[in-house]
C-alpha cells in the first residue's frame, strides 16, 4: 500500500518523511470526466456529455492572457488534466515568438482559488509581468501542467522508491515531449530549441524537472528546481546525476529553505555539490539558492519565482 503522499504542497508534503510530520489527505480529483474534442486525433468513446473542448479555453477571472484548457487526454498516461497557459504582456499587440517554461503543479501558480491551501499561490503572472515591463527578464510564455491528485507522486517520480512505489516519469516525460508541448508550439507563438525552453517545480515536481532536463537536454535547457526530493528512492537521483551527460548541458536553478528539515537540505548541499563537480559553474550555469527561514510550502517558493526567472532568462 501507498503511503499517503499523493499531492504536494502543505509545508510538509513530500518534504523527507524522516524528518516531517505525515502529509495531509489529498485535494480531490476533476469529476469523472466525459470526452472532449481531442487535439491528438486520438479515438475516444462517444458519450452524451461533453466537456470542454481543450482547443477552447476559458479566461481565469476575465483574464484574456491566462487562459485555462480543460482535460488534456494522452496516450500515454490515463488521467487527464488542466493547463494553464500565461501570456506575455504583448502577446495580443505583438506577431513576435517567445521562449516557453514549462511548470508542474499548475494549480498552484496562478489561481488562488485553486492552489492546494487557498490563497497560498506562486503568483507566477504578476511577477513575470512584473520583469519583462522592468526589463530585466525576456517576454515569456509559461504553461502550468496539473497535476492529477493521486496519480501525482506516480506521474513525478523517476524511480520506484521501496516503500512509497512511483516511478512512471518516463511516461509522463513522453506526454510533455511527444503530446503537450507538440500541442503548445502549433497553438501559440513559441520559439523553439533547449535555449527558449524550460520546464520547473517545487518538491517532487522540482524531482521530475531534473529529470526530465538531463535526459532531455536537446528540448528543454532551462531548469528551475526548487526543493527538490532528492531523498526519494534513497537518493536515486543523484546516482542518475551521476550517469548522464547531457549535451547541451541545461541552465540550472537548484534552491531549498533552511526550514525543510537537515535531511533535505543535506541532500540538496549533495547534489549541489555533485553537479559542480560534474563542472556546471556557481552563477554561470548554475545558482544554488539556500533560503534562510523558508519553508516547504507555495508561499515560500512564490518568493523565489523572481530570482529563478532573472536567472534562467534574462533580458539579451
Amino acid at each position: 500500500m501507498k503511503a499517503p503522499l499523493h499531492d504536494s504542497h502543505s509545508s510538509a508534503a513530500l518534504a523527507d518523511p524522516a524528518s516531517q510530520p505525515a502529509a495531509p489527505d489529498s485535494p480531490p480529483l476533476h469529476p469523472a470526466p466525459g470526452p472532449l474534442a481531442d487535439p491528438l486525433n486520438h479515438t475516444l468513446e462517444p458519450r452524451s456529455l461533453e466537456p470542454p473542448s481543450f482547443d477552447q479555453p476559458t479566461l481565469v477571472h476575465g483574464n484574456h492572457r491566462l487562459l485555462l484548457h480543460h482535460q488534456f487526454r494522452s496516450a500515454f498516461l490515463p488521467a487527464r488534466r488542466d493547463v494553464i497557459v500565461s501570456l506575455p504582456p504583448d502577446y495580443h499587440t505583438s506577431s513576435a515568438s517567445y521562449p516557453v517554461l514549462y511548470l508542474q503543479d499548475g494549480q498552484n501558480l496562478f489561481d488562488p482559488e485553486t492552489s492546494y491551501v487557498k490563497g497560498s499561490y506562486w503568483n507566477v503572472q504578476t511577477t513575470s509581468d512584473r520583469l519583462i515591463r522592468e526589463g530585466a527578464i525576456e517576454p515569456i510564455i509559461i504553461v502550468g501542467i496539473f497535476n492529477t491528485g493521486v496519480d501525482r507522486l506516480e506521474e513525478y517520480t523517476p524511480m520506484r522508491d521501496p516503500k512509497l512505489g512511483g516511478g512512471t516519469a518516463s511516461q509522463y516525460a513522453r506526454l510533455l515531449m511527444e503530446e503537450l508541448k507538440p500541442w503548445i508550439d502549433q497553438h501559440y507563438r513559441t520559439l523553439d530549441g533547449p535555449h527558449h525552453t524550460g520546464i520547473g517545480g517545487s518538491s517532487l515536481g522540482g524531482l521530475v524537472s531534473l529529470y526530465l532536463g538531463l535526459s532531455s537536454p536537446q528540448i528543454f535547457g532551462r531548469l528551475a528546481v526548487l526543493s527538490p526530493s532528492v531523498w526519494w528512492a534513497k537518493g536515486g537521483m543523484l546516482q542518475f546525476v551521476r550517469r548522464s551527460r547531457p549535451q547541451p548541458r541545461p541552465r540550472i536553478w537548484l534552491d531549498m529553505g533552511l526550514a525543510e528539515g537537515p535531511s533535505m537540505i543535506a541532500k540538496c548541499d549533495e547534489l549541489n555539490r555533485l553537479l559542480e563537480r560534474r563542472h556546471w559553474r556557481p552563477g554561470v550555469d548554475i545558482t544554488y539558492m539556500r533560503v534562510p527561514g523558508a519553508r516547504h510550502d507555495e508561499d515560500a517558493w512564490a518568493q523565489r519565482v523572481d530570482p529563478f526567472l532573472r536567472f534562467l532568462f534574462p533580458a539579451k
